[in-house]
């Protein structure tokens, strides 16, 4: 059901990138509303994200997860309906609530759920079943847009939301934390802060950092932020226990995920452009030439899962993150030439190093988390990857396009400038070529910035985290072993 709940979320970014050429084409998106159609998703999810994990702590996990999938499956209907980008992004930011309300209740019920020893396969099939999504989420996705128009992605969210929905009203036991007053100022200050700051993380790139409306932002997200912290620590009830940064395995893991999020989450938003507008691929083909990465990351996420029973998450997780940088470094050396041969061994690799390293950080973190806590816990794991993701897609999103724009010629109609899909609407076969070259090579500098950050989160995790101590007999159950 969990495994389910989680599905509906992958399906649907997996499914997205995919249209992203059909958006551009068919809805007539810019790039700046393709950016804007990814990251208002995950700029209501992050900022609802530590507020719904707190709220579902308090009043139950399964109902805010009933509620959570009531409301994703409705915005995706919403979706279904539009006709002009800003509306495909006001649902997006819809389904973002829903899927802030669903997220940290998958992650918080399992930890609960699970004991310390079979927290780590629970946590890998968890990570597995995403994969799943990652697979079927293209293949079915380039089905439908091969053969029906790009809104008709949004129907595969609906009848998996619905059953998902059941199965949790028929199967799942309710589950809470300890009854805690309720943080009014705190949800406040933590709702409008991490808003302000994904806002300004996806503003700048585009507005650049003296725009009104970026310093606006900025400034709202110092003081509600440094406002919330405040509070959290006067406060008698606090919503969000800021002890739990002292643990060096929860803050070295949170920023561990962080980085590694910046380094994948634009990978997508790269190559289902490279593989459609470079290598000519349909929608359907796009969607079966990225199997090689979720298969490889599912089959390593049980080899990860195993390894972890005699492998510190430390080492795991530096090995599996500069596999994914090894990755990155052959997509980084790619021409228009090269085609999908170079790219299926890219792919195998970071699908092999997201498998190593993703369960063990996760693991790591909610490990350093009490059960008391399981839902908050769950959200800041959430939030540090959404936080990752909206660097990602918003700063490697719009050095993708400036890269390309600046590598075409002057000469070229402002239209093709702007993106390789308008190039190729204007059919000069000279210019196509042209536009396909000056990607893939805005593509090889995106991909040297994912090798960077990949190593960093590789450095950090080896340098920051620590096996914990095993947990005596009879110990305080809320100490798990988190470095296992």
């Amino acid at each position: 059901m969990l495994c389910l709940s989680l599905l509906v979320l992958v399906v649907d970014n997996t499914v997205l990138n995919l249209a992203i050429p059909a958006l551009m084409t068919d809805l007539g998106a810019s790039p700046s509303d393709i950016q804007w159609i990814i990251d208002a998703y995950v700029l209501v999810f992050a900022g609802l994200l530590l507020t719904a994990g707190s709220l579902s702590d308090r009043y139950g996990r399964k109902r805010f997860l009933i509620i959570g999938l009531t409301l994703f499956g409705g915005a995706s209907l919403i979706a279904l309906l539009v006709t002009e980008p800003w509306q495909l992004i006001a649902a997006r930011a819809l389904m973002g609530v829903g899927g802030s309300i669903l997220m940290p209740s998958t992650l918080s019920i399992l930890i609960t759920v699970f004991d310390d020893e079979e927290r780590r396969k629970a946590i890998a099939a968890w990570s597995a079943v995403a994969m799943v999504g990652v697979i079927a989420g293209p293949t079915l996705g380039g089905f439908l847009l091969d053969h029906y128009w790009w809104g008709s992605i949004f129907l595969l969210n609906v009848p998996i939301a619905v059953v998902a929905i059941i199965a949790a009203a028929l199967l799942m036991p309710e589950s809470r934390g300890p009854a805690r007053r309720l943080d009014p100022l705190g949800v406040l200050l933590s709702t409008v802060g991490m808003s302000a700051l994904v806002f300004v993380v996806i503003s700048v790139p585009g507005a650049g950092l003296t725009a009104s409306a970026t310093l606006v932002a900025a400034a709202l997200a110092v003081l509600a932020l440094g406002g919330f912290v405040l509070w959290e620590l006067r406060s008698a009830h606090p919503m969000l226990p800021l002890e739990l940064f002292r643990d060096r395995n929860f803050s070295g893991s949170s920023f561990s995920i962080v980085l590694m999020s910046f380094g994948t989450g634009a990978l997508l938003l790269m190559l289902t452009q490279y593989l459609q507008f470079v290598l000519g691929y349909d929608p359907m083909k796009a969607g079966l030439a990225l199997l090689p990465y979720a298969v490889a990351a599912a089959l390593f996420n049980g080899v990860g899962a195993g390894l972890g029973q005699k492998i510190s998450n430390r080492v795991l997780i530096a090995i599996g993150l500069s596999v994914m940088a090894l990755g990155f470094g052959v997509l980084a050396f790619m021409t228009g030439e090269t085609g999908y041969g170079m790219l299926i061994a890219a792919l195998m690799l970071m699908g092999i190093g997201g498998g190593l390293a993703g369960p063990a950080a996760y693991a790591t973190l909610m490990g350093a988390v009490p059960p008391a806590h399981a839902g908050v816990g769950s959200a800041l794991n959430d939030t540090v990857q959404q936080v990752g993701m909206a660097l990602s897609v918003a700063v490697l999103g719009s050095v993708l396009a400036a890269t390309y724009t600046s590598s075409m010629p002057p000469e070229a109609p402002a239209v093709a400038r702007e993106s390789i899909a308008g190039a190729i609407r204007l059919g000069d076969p000279g210019l196509i070529r042209t536009a396909r070259d000056m990607f893939v090579s805005a593509m090889s500098f995106g991909s040297w910035v994912g090798v960077g950050f990949t190593l960093a989160a590789a450095l950090l995790a080896f340098v920051v985290l620590r096996p914990a101590p095993r947990v005596r007999a009879g110990a305080d159950a809320d100490l798990v072993e988190a470095g296992r």
